[in-house]
């Protein structure tokens, strides 16, 4: 007689899979304007950074084009990172839970997230990437404007200038190795990446990346769930 494992009523029950609005379409406009411009000026500054990559300014039209466009894109990726951060600084300030995920980052790295804190809407790894960002940004675009002879020719020294041009590059080394963490991570954590292109997740992967956020949501749609 074959060996049973499943009760009398026990039956696979279909239902649609739980969706979660993660971020609006105005802040998802607002993060693809910023992707946009973080790329025409990385590529756009590498063209000037060094000889050997000036063949990169054929994309912009050439030399004379791409200086003119390159601290044009540069107020506009400031002021639209600008918007982005009136919208998120809030959630993305430390919280305790953050200091316990940090320690815990080589079982994220083995998938064993069991281990992790409950979290809100942003883990560390992606408050670390909007605070490098915000800080970066602000030195890029002070920088930017001290070099920018076209409009500012007086505005600071000529040793100053230098000092400035040096300053630029490094911070925006840093923007390009945070901007491929952050393009890595959305590709590493499946799931992620429809946040910002259909605005929404499962309910699957807010409850095991974000489950105080996916909880507060919950306690929104009962009312009468304690909060």
């Amino acid at each position: 007689m074959p060996e049973r494992y499943a009760a009398p009523g026990d039956r696979i029950v279909s239902r649609e899979p739980v969706v979660v609005s993660r971020y609006r379409g105005f802040t998802r406009a607002n993060h693809w304007v910023t992707a946009i411009c973080m790329i025409v000026l990385l590529v756009s500054g590498f063209s000037l950074f060094h000889p050997w990559l000036f063949f990169l300014t054929g994309l912009f039209g050439g030399g004379q084009a791409t200086r003119w466009l390159h601290p044009i894109v540069g107020v506009a990726m400031f002021l639209s990172f600008f918007l982005l951060f009136l919208q998120m600084w809030r959630l993305n300030l430390p919280r305790p839970e953050d200091v316990t995920w940090s320690r815990h980052i080589g079982d994220l790295l083995r998938g064993d997230e069991e281990k992790l804190p409950e979290l809100g809407k942003y883990n560390a790894g992606q408050k670390v990437v909007f605070w490098g960002m915000s800080v970066l940004i602000v030195v890029l675009i002070a920088t930017g404007i001290m070099i920018w002879q076209e409009y500012f020719p007086d505005i600071v020294s000529i040793p100053t200038r230098r000092i400035a041009v040096a300053v630029h590059a490094t911070a925006a080394v840093g923007v390009c190795l945070i901007f491929i963490a952050h393009v890595y991570a959305v590709f590493w954590t499946r799931g992620t990446i429809s946040a910002m292109t259909r605005g929404t997740v499962t309910g699957g992967w807010a409850w095991k990346h974000h489950r105080k956020w996916l909880r507060e949501l919950a306690g929104r749609a009962s009312p009468s769930q304690p909060k």
